[in-house]
């Protein structure tokens, strides 16, 4: 519930104010005034709140990298279980005319959980209004963006488990009875008002749906996760931007940047800009598996999507701890790595590719990733004998 003080003000100091006074501080997020009286708040008008969220419209632009984003859910590739889900929404919501339910899509970052919401907008004829959950401080931030939705929108909200629990409060009658409760002035004076709100449609996305409180998850019609792609969806990802940004690029070149991109669409078109670089400078004509190969190795990028780091923990852990178990403080200490990144940033990928193993007491480097680093393992020494 959204609570906006009151103060008894007459109406001639605010005449007489001097022009040097101090004006009242707005906010650099919605554009309301830090506080609002109760004659204000009675006469509150969509006029008053001004959302900083982004139109799908303000996206759009004539340089070839705004346009990378695919725009129907027929030009995007992979995750095909999720759109078969979210085809049959559509089409439902469209035969009833109504909204979209509200959707949670949850899963490692650069899979498309952004392209989604704009799509979904697209595909029902709708805007698309972006915005943080850290952006959303105040529950002013949050009304604006409310009431200043139109009938069917779609509000997509990224990391959504990082929003503050007064926001969080604002935004369950919102998702549910669509309106807004705010409460006017304090103590004894305080009164609650409700503001209907238009029908819309609340996309969430997170990194970490299990931070999120169950009242918010179980208030989403569609919890949906994003997966990893495949080298042969990768592949095609990197055939589409090549066509957009009109780079000549032939099948295993393409292929070759797909199997060193960690399963990430994100990270394969930056991988596909770096190599461009590289072929523009070093090399002419298309790229291909040998110049993919020769500029992904000068940016420490290996077969497996590997860079210097992953490699240097790996290294770490096989030439100092005999491959572990080792602590993930000593790691730290070892490779000059902050531990908080080395387990967030470096580890989830090593653990699912099989170089690393989390056991109660430390991390293990795998056989594999002995194999990989060129590293014999002990095992494979007393087999021998």
């Amino acid at each position: 519930m959204a609570i906006i003080s009151s103060k008894n003000q007459s109406p001639e100091p605010q005449k007489r104010r001097s022009r040097h006074s101090a004006p009242r501080e707005n906010s650099a997020d919605t554009g309301v005034p830090a506080e609002v009286s109760a004659p204000e708040a009675e006469s509150l008008d969509r006029s008053l709140v001004e959302p900083r969220a982004i139109a799908v419209e303000e996206q759009n632009s004539s340089k070839p990298e705004q346009n990378i984003r695919p725009q129907s859910l027929s030009s995007y590739i992979g995750q095909t279980d999720l759109k078969q889900v979210l085809e049959i929404a559509i089409k439902a919501a469209k035969t009833r005319k109504e909204p979209l339910d509200h959707l949670l899509l949850y899963g490692p970052p650069g899979l498309g959980k952004t392209t989604m919401a704009v799509i979904l907008a697209i595909e029902m004829g709708v805007n698309c209004k972006i915005t943080t959950a850290p952006a959303l401080e105040r529950p002013r931030d949050i009304v604006g963006l409310l009431v200043n939705l139109q009938p069917g929108d779609v509000l997509f909200i990224d990391e959504i488990h990082r929003l503050s629990r007064m926001t969080e409060e604002i935004l369950y009658p919102a998702m549910e009875d669509a309106r807004v409760d705010i409460t006017i002035g304090k103590g004894q004076s305080a009164r609650t008002r409700s503001i209907p709100l238009q029908p819309f449609t609340l996309v969430g996305a997170t990194t970490k749906v299990g931070a999120l409180t169950s009242p918010l998850r179980d208030r989403f019609g569609l919890i949906q996760r994003l997966r990893f792609y495949e080298v042969e969806e990768l592949t095609e990802v990197i055939l589409r931007t090549s066509r957009i940004l009109n780079i000549p690029i032939t099948k295993e070149g393409a292929e070759e940047i797909a199997r060193r991109s960690r399963g990430t669409p994100r990270i394969a078109n930056r991988l596909l800009k770096r190599v461009r670089d590289y072929m523009q400078v070093k090399a002419s004509g298309a790229i291909d598996a040998d110049v993919a190969k020769e500029a992904l190795e000068l940016f420490n990028v290996d077969p497996c999507g590997l860079d210097w780091t992953d490699r240097r923990l790996l290294s770490a852990i096989i030439e100092n701890f005999n491959g572990g178990p080792v602590g993930l403080e000593t790691i730290a200490a070892a490779t000059g790595e902050d531990s908080q990144t080395i387990e967030e940033v470096y580890e989830p990928y090593l653990l699912q590719i099989g170089y690393l193993n989390r056991t109660h007491r430390g991390r293990v480097a795998t056989p594999a990733a002995w194999k990989h680093l060129n590293y014999q393992h002990p095992g494979e020494q007393l087999s021998l004998f």
